[in-house]
């Protein structure tokens, strides 16, 4: 009986320090490998949805002015239009507020009058893109 139990005692080991040591360095390097790749893929997501947010503002000011005559006095008129040219202004994916957009005026020509204060629209964040290019002048 004795040999019994001292056969289910050497089955029954746990493992040692160093091999826990090894399999916690090994899951320490492949999260520091990881995390970069996490906060760039963040920032990729948020120039998308920067991208996709002035091409909407964009057309739907294109929109207007085919429309209405005339350009928006602000962003909010194309939301409160019956029209509903907007159903929001959307948040600024790296300000993360809604009025932090930069609004350019029509252009000025001798002889036009345009009417409307919103021609187009950029962002309000002073970061610099993936692509090296400010996001306030994409």
């Amino acid at each position: 009986m004795s040999k019994t139990l001292k056969r289910i005692s050497k089955d029954r080991r746990g493992f040692t320090l160093i091999e826990l040591m090894i399999v916690v360095s090994i899951i320490g390097i492949l999260a520091a490998i990881a995390a970069p790749n996490y906060q760039w893929g963040i920032i990729k997501a948020k120039e998308a949805v920067l991208r996709e947010d002035l091409y909407t503002m964009r057309s739907t000011i294109d929109q207007f002015y085919a429309d209405q005559g005339k350009y928006p006095d602000s962003l909010q008129e194309m939301v409160d239009n019956k029209n509903k040219y907007l159903r929001d202004v959307p948040k600024d994916p790296f300000t993360k507020v809604s009025d932090s957009w930069v609004i350019m005026a029509p252009p000025t020509t001798e002889g036009q009058d345009i009417k409307g204060a919103v021609y187009d629209v950029h962002s309000g964040s002073t970061l610099i893109g993936s692509n090296g290019v400010p996001y306030n002048e994409w």
